[in-house]
């Protein structure tokens, strides 16, 4: 029999268990709500380390743990594995797949995906990078490249193969393009006997003038010349234009014959403004108010990569931190609210620095005034990256794998698990 009492607790639906929906839902354990906690997926992941798993440093299990086991102590919490679909505002209830959810109070923190600038078609050439299974996807598509190269006679078509192309040059293009340097450079270099790994090109694309935007011109420099060092070709101020299962054409009309090719240039809101036919900016992140609520809903809460701020409050970037003080924010309003006490008026972001790790040995750091390169900058890089992992387990492991990896250069993680599907790459006999 269900206690009275607790038909009059107030409902908060949360949907996405990413770094802003987990923020809010630990920042209500102590109040007197019943939280559905609602993702499609069971797993939390720690998504700027997914590169890690596409090149095969990490497993999937290292950066990615079950909802049900983080909340599993916080009995106000009921995790539901479901997509989303939709909100009626009306009858205030979320709606997936599994049926509706009423809410009295709605927290939207469903992140982002790929973003082709208007040019959908080219998402089957060229996967991005935004969960486990697209950094599996990617893992098994960069190792069985190298594998069909090992195989094939044709000259052509093994400079195809091993020719990779990553478009993007903002920290996940910079990042992709370092270890898949060092994958071919390093890793796999004692273990093919036909081919010879470090003759792989390796091409970084950015449509902008520089690498790196966000980073002072002179970390930018610092780190274009890294990547250079390290083999990567660089291209700035040269745009993708078109791109198929064998070649990226550049402006200007440079066509680059490839069979692997990586999007990191650009992100687009979850469907948040459309389910709540909710002003949206060009990027489909939702219009929210100083207090991160909808216009005109005061109950509804946007959080995270799907949320754009009033243009008082300064930009945000889409980054964990920023997620989790806007989860910490929407936690701190929900609960004042249910307590009778005055809310937060102003969600304030404080930004506490810009990192991204160029490949052994080399990172850049932006900490207000304090800049680091080189040693010092991947060392620091590592430490934070391993401080916010959840769990003693996971730090443990990943911190394992980068010493083996420093040491020996080897990659832990290289399994080829299921079938090829990027169209660009062609099958072994076994898969036609």
């Amino acid at each position: 029999m269900v206690d009275p009492v607790q038909r009059t607790r107030p409902k908060v639906v949360i949907a996405g268990a990413g770094f802003g929906g987990l923020q809010v839902a630990r920042g209500l354990a102590a109040s007197p709500v019943d939280i559905t906690l609602v993702d499609r997926h069971n797993y939390h992941c720690f998504q700027p380390l997914l590169y890690q798993v596409a090149t095969a440093v990490l497993s999937p299990a290292d950066i990615a743990w079950p909802v049900r086991h983080i909340l599993s102590r916080q009995d106000n919490v009921t995790m539901l594995m479901a997509q989303v679909e939709g909100v009626d505002r009306a009858a205030r209830t979320l709606l997936t797949d599994q049926g509706a959810i009423p809410y009295d109070f709605l927290v939207l923190a469903t992140g982002a995906t790929h973003s082709y600038f208007g040019h959908d078609d080219w998402a089957p050439f060229a996967p991005g990078l935004k969960d486990i299974e697209d950094a599996t996807q990617l893992r098994r598509e960069i190792l069985v490249a190298f594998e069909r190269a090992e195989a094939t006679q044709d000259e052509a078509t093994r400079r195809k193969l091993l020719t990779f192309v990553i478009i993007g040059g903002g920290p996940t293009g910079v990042e992709l393009a370092g270890a898949v340097a060092e994958v071919a450079r390093h890793s796999l270099t004692p273990d093919f006997k036909h081919i010879d790994p470090r003759t792989a090109r390796i091409l970084l694309i950015e449509a902008g003038e520089r690498l790196l935007p966000v980073f002072p011109p002179k970390l930018s420099a610092y780190t274009h010349r890294r990547l250079e060092a390290m083999g990567v070709e660089v291209f700035t101020g040269r745009p993708v234009v078109a791109c198929s299962g064998d070649h990226v054409e550049l402006a200007g009309g440079e066509r680059i014959i490839s069979s692997t090719k990586i999007w990191a240039a650009g992100v687009r809101a979850s469907a948040a403004g459309q389910w709540l036919g909710a002003e949206t900016d060009r990027a489909g992140r939702c219009r929210v108010d100083a207090d991160l609520t909808v216009a005109g809903a005061a109950e509804i809460f946007v959080v995270g990569d799907t949320a754009a701020l009033p243009p008082e409050l300064g930009p945000v970037p889409g980054i964990a931190p920023a997620a989790k003080q806007m989860g910490d924010h929407v936690a701190a309003v929900i609960a004042a609210r249910v307590g009778g006490r005055p809310a937060p008026a102003r969600f304030r972001y404080r930004h506490a620095g810009d990192l991204a790790t160029i490949g052994r040995n080399a990172a850049v750091v932006k900490l207000g005034k304090l800049e680091l390169t080189g040693f010092l900058g991947w060392a620091f890089w590592g430490v934070v990256h391993v401080y916010f992992l959840v769990g003693a387990r996971n730090r443990f492991a990943v911190a394992m794998n980068w010493l083996w990896n420093y040491l020996t250069r080897q990659r832990a993680a290289r399994l080829i698990t299921g079938k090829p599907s990027n169209p660009g790459i062609p099958r072994g006999p076994s898969e036609a």
